[in-house]
């Protein structure tokens, strides 16, 4: 397979379906942010912490199911769906790692080490993506297990950047009023 194909030149991409869309295309502009935050999940790992490392393979993994959903307005049976199933990991993964932590008093200022940071940029994304998906889904079909996904997993990348920072001890800084 080619890396380049000049099909897109003209400022248009296909969709799963093949329908040639702008990249501009909301779209786009959904699975595209996705593919951003994948990429800065890429550049935490790894970290040193084994079980921290697998549930972020997971996730990488898992949004490329999100983009694959999401690039397809007319899924059939047989195409890659983002599931209930997904949602139910990603709260039983953030459930067994806040039993590491002490509950939240106040916000926190997005840091700490340098892994902790990096999870919490990927955070900060994967909010816009799901904003670009929610709005997405005010125009076309959307899959509601798509949305609730990406809800999730903010809260997910915001634990895992807890739980490192902590492990690190890496204190935890709330902001001034």
């Amino acid at each position: 397979m080619k890396i380049y194909t000049g099909r897109g030149d003209a400022g248009e991409t296909d969709l799963r379906t093949m329908e040639r869309v702008s990249k501009t295309d909301p779209r786009i502009e959904a699975y595209g942010t996705v593919d951003e935050a994948n990429a800065l999940i890429g550049t935490a790992r790894p970290t040193g912490y084994p079980d921290v490392d697998e549930t972020l393979a997971g996730i990488q993994n898992d949004l490329h199911v999100v983009q694959a959903d999401l690039a397809n307005p007319d899924p059939d049976a047989e195409d890659p769906r983002v599931t209930d199933e997904h949602v139910a990991a990603l709260e039983d993964r953030i459930d067994v790692l806040s039993e590491e932590l002490a509950p939240l008093q106040s916000f926190i200022l997005p840091g700490g080490g340098e892994v902790g940071s990096r999870l919490h940029h990927a955070r900060a994304v994967v909010r816009r993506a799901e904003r670009r998906t929610v709005a997405l889904a005010r125009e076309e079909p959307v899959d509601e297990a798509v949305v609730a996904y990406l809800n999730r997993l903010s809260d997910a990348l915001f634990t895992l950047a807890r739980v490192v920072n902590a492990r690190e001890e890496e204190p935890e800084e709330s902001p001034t009023y």
